[in-house]
Formats: structure tokens, C-alpha cells, sequence
């Protein structure tokens, strides 16, 4: 793609990489093919090829945003499916990211968007105000139907019930069974610690039970990812500083051989932090160490040698794949590989590359074209009839278990079942 921007352009900030991926991209479409929205939509411009012509226009012409550009913009899942499909490698994810952000400082939402936003910046990152929140809605929840627009989609999603915080979520050591092979840091991120804290703990009992010491950093917390994909690139900057900061005192003392991610969203987000902190002299040399280091909860583990007990039956598991693990992270067959090793009969879902819909804050901010996402995903995962549906991020899992029966389960919590842990929670009462 030709491009014509000046040199006083190219100075600012993220500039010089938006036009370098503009200018790899050939017109061929093929992204139209595998991207969610167009699939629904028919639409060019909700296809990546049609918003990368939008953004090169308002970048190009340092012109504000118009509800047009924004519109389209804002319908894109970051699902990345498209740079999976992209012939000519166009970086898709930074580029749309720094659109994001331009539109975050250049252009005045209506109020009620606006403040929808401003919410969700403050309320998912922080599991204390998070915990809080899912409280008040649960209580608002039966009056959901007198409630105006997207407030009826965001009190039918708070859940019926919440499990207590997990005092394993809290910096503090957790020590190797047996001899130690390696330490490691988790993760244990934000709204999943809330949503659903036997993740966190899975992870833990899975990992110590293989030889590896669990840290828990003091200072660590949300990735930046929420916010990051909402342009509030400050805030988004100022969670991956924390982190950063946090996990390089770990290794400053008694060293870490890996950052162990369970949330795939956060992981996409971490491998990152390179390229988010590139031009900060301070933070970019630990940010490259932090992005290299880190590793999806399945990377590990395929590493390790599986221990399976041989006392689990032979469920046949839907794998859902989600889109920031094979399209963000290009993890496609580790989490298939783990489980038939330990003795499960695992399936594909037809059309696996599609997302759920859930993509961070978008089924919040974008609730119809979410839901229609959704329910094409759950009626691709019936098709194959599974027993139970396997996913290894906690905005997929609570996406899809809204639109079905089958019970949902993270990849870590069959994997600890499998090696001696316990039953997990979501299938103690399915009769599974």
C-alpha cells in the first residue's frame, strides 16, 4: 500500500511502525475470509482490509476521527484471525492498537459511551472494586429488563454466585513437590482471580506437583490488556510497568526461569511488552526480558513430563481454541497434545478459527454482534456433541458457558484433575 506521510509525521509517537505496516499490506483480501465481523456483516469496512484504509486515511490526514471511522474501529475483536491469514505478515494487532489509542485522544464520544468505558478502565482491573461490583449487580440483576441499553446486557451478565477470594492469589512462595526443576512467577491477573479462583489454584497444585516452585510477586497484577485494547494506552502502560517493575525483582533475587501465564488474553498482551516499551530507555532492556520469558500455562507443561494417574474417565472434550492463544500467540496443538496424554478423547470444533465473541470488553461494549458470535460458536460445538467444552482463557469460558448447558472448564483444571488433583468445581453437579 502507498502511503504519504511527512517527515514532521513520522516523528510522532508510533507513527513510523503504523505506516511500516500500511505499506505491507497488498490489497489481496484474504483476511475478509476469516474475520468474525465481515463473516456476520457483509461489510468491507468491518473487515481488516477496509479498516486499514479507514486508519491510514485519519493517521495519513491528521484529521480527527469521525463516527464512521470510529464505528468500524470499534467493531474489531482484536481477534487477529486475520493475522493468521495474512500472506504478506501486516501487523494488524499494533496498527489497530495505535488507531485505538489515536481515537482515545483525538475524538469526543457520546456521554453515555463514554462513561460506559470509563467504568469498565476503572472497575475490571482492580479485583477489589471488581468483587464489589459483581456484588451490586447481582443484586440489581431481576431488575434488569426496566434497566436501557447495553446496562440490561451488563447486569444479565453478572453470576448467580461468587466464589470466595483465594488467600493463594495473595505474593508468597509455593514450594516444588519433590525436587525442584525450576521457579517460576504466575500470573494471577485480575478479573479471572474474581471470576473464577480455582484457575489460579489448579495452576498452582498442577505445577508444584511437577517439580516447579510457584512465586507469587509482590506488586503484580492486571496485564494492561482491557485497558490497552480500549486506547487508554497510560493506564494500560502504567499495569505493564507494575509488572514489569514486580517480576524483575523476583529475578533480581532469587531468580525465575519462566513467567507462567493461565489467562491467554494476558499472555498475548505480556509477549508484548517489548514492543509497547520500545522507545522507553528506562523500562525497554527488562520489558524484552519479561516478553521473552513469559509462557502460556500449555507451553510449560508440554516441557514437563506429564504425570497422569490414570483415574479419570475418558471425556470427550471440545477444545475451544481461543483466538489471543492461536492467532495472538500461535499456540495451536500443545492443550490438544496435553490432554489426549492424559487420557481424554479431545475434538475440534468446526469453524475453531471464528471468535466467541467475548474478546476482552467486547461483548460488553458490542453486545449484538457479540451474541451472534456466540451462539454460531456454541452451535459449531454442539455439532460435535461433547461431554465437556475446554478453553484456556476466562473471557471465552464465561462467553460461552452464558449460551449453553455443557459444562465449561479451563485447561489447567483438567490437567490437575488428570495428574491427582481434585474433580473440578463446574462438573461436580453435571454427572460427568
Amino acid at each position: 500500500m502507498q502511503t504519504n506521510f511527512s517527515l514532521t509525521q513520522l516523528a510522532q509517537s508510533g507513527m513510523v511502525e503504523a505506516e511500516a505496516i500500511l505499506r505491507k499490506c497488498v490489497h489481496c483480501g484474504f483476511c475478509l475470509a476469516t474475520c468474525p465481523t465481515y463473516q456476520l456483516l457483509g461489510d468491507e469496512l468491518d473487515s481488516p482490509r477496509g479498516r486499514i484504509y479507514l486508519i491510514k486515511d485519519m493517521l495519513e490526514n491528521e484529521r480527527q476521527p469521525n463516527k464512521k471511522t470510529v464505528l468500524h474501529v470499534d467493531r474489531c475483536l482484536s481477534c487477529l484471525s486475520c493475522m493468521t491469514t495474512c500472506p504478506s505478515s501486516v501487523h494488524y494487532m499494533h496498527l489497530v492498537d495505535h488507531a485505538r489509542s489515536y481515537i482515545e485522544k483525538t475524538y469526543t464520544r457520546p456521554l453515555p459511551d463514554k462513561a460506559l468505558r470509563y467504568l469498565l478502565a476503572f472497575v475490571l482491573p482492580s479485583p477489589k472494586i471488581f468483587r464489589l461490583a459483581l456484588y451490586g449487580a447481582m443484586l440489581a440483576r431481576p431488575l434488569k429488563n426496566l434497566m436501557p441499553g447495553r446496562l440490561k446486557g451488563l447486569l444479565g451478565m453478572a453470576p448467580e454466585a461468587l466464589a470466595k477470594a483465594s488467600r493463594m492469589d495473595s505474593p508468597q512462595v509455593f514450594a516444588a513437590t519433590g525436587s525442584r526443576k525450576m521457579r517460576v512467577a504466575l500470573m494471577t491477573g485480575c478479573a479471572q482471580k474474581v471470576l473464577d479462583p480455582d484457575i489460579n489454584e489448579a495452576t498452582i497444585r498442577l505445577l508444584t506437583r511437577h517439580g516447579v516452585e510457584v512465586v507469587i510477586a509482590k506488586g503484580a497484577g492486571c496485564c494492561g490488556a482491557l485497558t490497552h485494547h480500549m486506547g487508554k494506552e497510560d493506564k494500560a502502560h502504567a499495569s505493564a510497568k507494575a509488572n514489569i517493575e514486580a517480576w524483575r525483582a523476583e529475578m533480581a533475587g532469587q531468580g525465575l526461569d519462566a513467567i507462567v501465564i493461565n489467562t491467554s488474553g494476558c499472555g498475548t498482551t505480556v509477549k508484548d511488552y517489548g514492543y509497547m516499551f520500545r522507545g522507553d530507555r528506562s523500562l525497554s532492556r527488562d520489558a524484552e526480558l519479561i516478553s521473552a520469558m513469559s509462557v502460556d500455562i500449555s507451553e510449560l507443561m508440554s516441557k514437563l513430563e506429564l504425570q497422569p494417574k490414570g483415574n479419570v474417565p475418558r471425556l470427550k472434550v471440545a477444545y475451544h481454541s481461543a483466538c489471543s492463544l492461536q492467532h495472538g500467540q500461535k499456540i495451536t496443538s500443545l492443550p490438544l497434545e496435553l490432554w489426549r496424554s492424559a487420557g481424554f478423547e479431545v475434538v475440534t470444533v468446526p469453524e475453531g478459527h471464528l471468535c466467541c465473541g467475548s474478546a476482552g470488553t467486547y461483548n460488553l461494549l458490542q453486545p449484538e454482534l457479540a451474541t451472534q458470535l456466540r451462539d454460531r460458536k456454541v452451535s459449531n460445538i454442539a455439532s460435535v456433541a461433547p461431554d465437556i467444552v475446554a478453553a484456556g482463557n476466562i473471557g471465552c469460558m464465561i462467553q460461552i458457558a452464558g449460551g449453553m448447558d455443557i459444562p465449561v472448564v479451563h485447561t489447567v483444571a483438567l490437567l490437575d484433575w488428570a495428574t491427582g488433583g481434585p474433580k473440578p468445581e463446574t462438573l461436580q453437579d453435571d454427572g460427568v
